[in-house]
């Protein structure tokens, strides 16, 4: 099984605030990594470091073996890494239905339809309420957009920015169901998430960040059991 994403000594500035310090992870085609770590640890850096928006002041991004590491962020999209935002991003005033459609903007023909049909399979709420304008959904519903819309983009990899933020706890466990199914359908997912926990318990393997650096990398199970991970954490 080959690295699909491959990042290596990843370094990135905010003017002169060094906020990831030498990143080096990779990602496996049909893995579901994690990445987990306090506020301001920079998780969300290395997504937009990947995705294209942030710009990276050394080492490498690798996709399907090229180097996308100056690549616009459009060209990315194009070659199938998508993200679903933090705090969701839905746009308001779109009905649900459009929002989807959004998401396949790159994309023509009758797959579009069919996928549209497979995302009101997989998030019935979304069916019922397609016409109404997506601001009107619920926190929970929005994530379940912000996903939906993503994977209607048919990404090689999936990036989710704290697919959890805000919500209520059967919210929480709701979303991480829906990666779980997502992961056992064979979409490859790197999972971005406080949440340690949820994240840790259904990933291949985990990453935890603090301040910019990766100071852990294991197996998803092995950290969960790992007393600074508990300690740090778990609030165990």
């Amino acid at each position: 099984m080959g690295n699909l994403l491959e990042v290596v000594g990843l370094t990135s500035h905010y003017g002169r605030i060094q906020a990831l310090k030498g990143i080096d992870l990779h990602i496996a085609e049909g893995e579901l990594v994690a990445l987990v770590g306090a506020n301001g640890a920079g998780k969300t850096t290395l997504l937009r470091c990947i995705s294209g928006v942030q710009p990276v002041s050394g080492g490498s991004i690798r996709f399907g073996g090229r180097d996308i590491t100056r690549l616009a962020p459009e060209g990315r999209v194009g070659l199938g890494i998508c993200q679903s935002p933090e705090g969701r991003q839905v746009f308001g005033p779109m009905s649900v239905e459009d929002n989807l459609r959004l998401g396949a903007y790159r994309r023509h023909g009758p797959d579009v339809k069919a996928d549209m049909e497979r995302m009101y399979e997989m998030f019935p709420i979304l069916h019922k309420k397609r016409e109404l304008p997506a601001g009107t959904l619920s926190g929970g519903q929005q994530q379940m957009l912000a996903i939906a819309r993503a994977l209607m983009a048919n990404p090689r990899v999936l990036l989710l920015d704290e697919p959890s933020m805000g919500l209520a706890p059967l919210l929480v466990a709701e979303i991480f169901r829906i990666i779980q199914s997502l992961k056992d359908g064979g979409t490859t997912i790197f999972l971005v998430e406080q949440n340690a926990y949820a994240a840790l318990a259904i990933a291949d393997r985990g990453y935890v960040l603090e301040t910019g650096s990766v100071v852990l990398s294991d197996l998803g199970s092995r950290l969960l059991a790992d007393d600074k991970v508990k300690e740090a954490y778990l609030g165990l």
